[in-house]
């Protein structure tokens, strides 16, 4: 009785990247109501500046239409605006996303198009660049989402670029040529390249030179090259951000093939504001976005204070020094904290993650091993990491780990869980392990890794990630 999009699987719910969130949301971790629940890691949030935030905003009582300073505002604000959005946001936006770059360039604020968050964008992307049928290439590992963004409502197809760890997952013009030729061997239309920097899983940031390389790609096979770079303020450390403005500035393309995907929800920490960005160099584009945009406008209420937080210079210097500041110090501390007990991360200077080595701890090099070892991480251990299998990643092992979301005081017991269940599988691993031998958890948290466990974690049945040539896994069964 319903239609095909409501009922199928396109959304992508049932991999386990989204299972992780489930066991979280059943079973949440809380310092004083909940010390045995699930930590919740496998969400990309930016909560480490929200004191900067909040100090604004009391400072800054008319920015919004629910104070006294702000209610004269109030009419304006509820009455109707079209779908062009506010002059004063969206300069403020474009000056916003120059200041991300380090000045080294400029964004037209004609230019640019509101979303609803990402998602949306992504989405007003595909439909204004690719027909049902159609398809982008995507290096892999890359964010599942996309799935659902690009694949759910268009009837668009993603062929994966396949990248690998023995080069950091480098995107070659091998790769992209391989892709790209079983695209065409599959009678698969090719209409564009999607990349992600800097990158979702990884935490990494892409060299002028791979730009330069992809950059070429795209306009010798005359495809458009679409470049997600919503993580673009979490770069920290020496290296800078290049942004694809950056390289065009100085090197041939074609304008008309060359899109910029940009949201608030990482670099600002706002994705409930859902502030999602197309930046075109077609005009084309930026003309049939607009339209379509109404569909996922961002509320003028919204605007209104995204324009006046932005607008001042000062907050804004501070905010993107201090954002870079702390998420460099956590990334430091959880990374180190990880190499205690042997565990590596896949060396990054970005993003709110950190790419997690677990291949030594999987008894079965597979797909199903590491979902097996997952599931141990999300039942026994209670945190919620992503398996790298959900990216697409095509070696298992890996583990998207997320550091901003908490508080130092809960990174510190994840870490506690992490540590413990290491040296407790080293123990089961020992030829004789007795009850008294058992370590406890730091924090009075028992590992309950029975012998029945133990079973269940050597040997599963065949599961894979959705959008993928494995098989689909079951829903995690989260204990509450």
């Amino acid at each position: 009785m319903l239609s095909k999009i409501a009922e199928g699987k396109g959304h992508g719910e049932e991999s386990a990247y989204f299972d992780g969130w489930k066991a979280y949301e059943n079973d949440p971790f809380h310092s004083v109501r909940n010390p045995r629940g699930v930590i919740q890691m496998g969400l990309a949030e930016n909560q480490l500046c929200f004191d900067l935030v909040k100090e604004w905003i009391l400072k800054n009582p008319s920015a919004s239409i629910c104070t006294v300073e702000g209610v004269d505002q109030f009419q304006d604000t509820a009455i109707f605006q079209d779908y062009h959005g506010l002059p004063r946001f969206r300069t403020a936006v474009a000056r916003f996303m120059e200041k991300v770059r380090g000045e080294r360039v400029k964004y037209d604020e004609e230019r640019i198009v509101m979303s609803g968050g990402a998602t949306g964008a992504h989405e007003l992307m595909t439909f204004c660049l690719a027909d049902p049928g159609d398809a982008f290439l995507v290096p892999t590992p890359y964010y599942p989402g996309f799935d659902r963004d690009l694949r759910w409502r268009t009837g668009v197809q993603l062929v994966p670029v396949l990248c690998h760890s023995s080069n950091d997952y480098k995107i070659t013009k091998s790769a992209l040529e391989d892709a790209y030729e079983r695209a065409e061997e599959a009678k698969i239309k090719v209409k564009g390249l999607l990349i992600t920097n800097p990158s979702n899983p990884l935490g990494t940031t892409l060299d002028k030179d791979t730009l330069i390389s992809i950059l070429g790609f795209t306009n010798e096979k005359n495809i458009h090259l679409i470049c997600d770079e919503i993580y673009g303020a979490t770069v920290f450390g020496q290296q800078k951000f290049i942004s694809i403005s950056e390289v065009i500035i100085d090197h041939p393309h074609n304008p008309d093939l060359l899109h910029i995907v940009y949201s608030l929800s990482k670099d600002l920490g706002f994705p409930g504001f859902r502030v999602g960005i197309v930046y075109s160099y077609n005009d084309n584009v930026v003309n049939c976005a607009r339209k379509m945009s109404s569909f996922g406008l961002v509320s003028t209420q919204t605007q209104m204070l995204i324009a006046s937080m932005l607008s001042d210079e000062e907050f804004v210097g501070r905010f993107l020094g201090e954002s870079r500041k702390r998420l460099e110090t956590r990334h430091r501390v959880f990374t180190w904290g990880l190499s205690q007990v042997g565990i590596q991360c896949l060396k990054s200077n970005a993003g709110l993650f950190v790419w997690m080595d677990l291949r030594h701890l999987l008894q079965d090099q597979t797909v199903e091993g590491e979902l097996t070892l997952w599931r141990v991480i999300i039942n026994e251990v209670k945190i919620n990491v992503s398996p790298g299998s959900s990216f697409h990643c095509s070696e298992p092992g890996w583990f998207r780990v997320c550091i901003a979301n908490m508080s130092d005081e809960t990174m510190e017991v994840a870490l506690r869980r992490i540590r413990s269940f290491v040296l407790q599988k080293k123990d089961v691993a020992k030829p004789v392990v007795t009850s008294a031998k058992r370590k406890c958890w730091q924090t009075n948290l028992q590992l309950r890794l029975s012998n029945r466990r133990l079973e269940d974690f050597i040997g599963m049945s065949q599961i894979g990630s959705p959008h993928s040539p494995l098989p689909q896994s079951p829903l995690v069964l989260a204990r509450t």
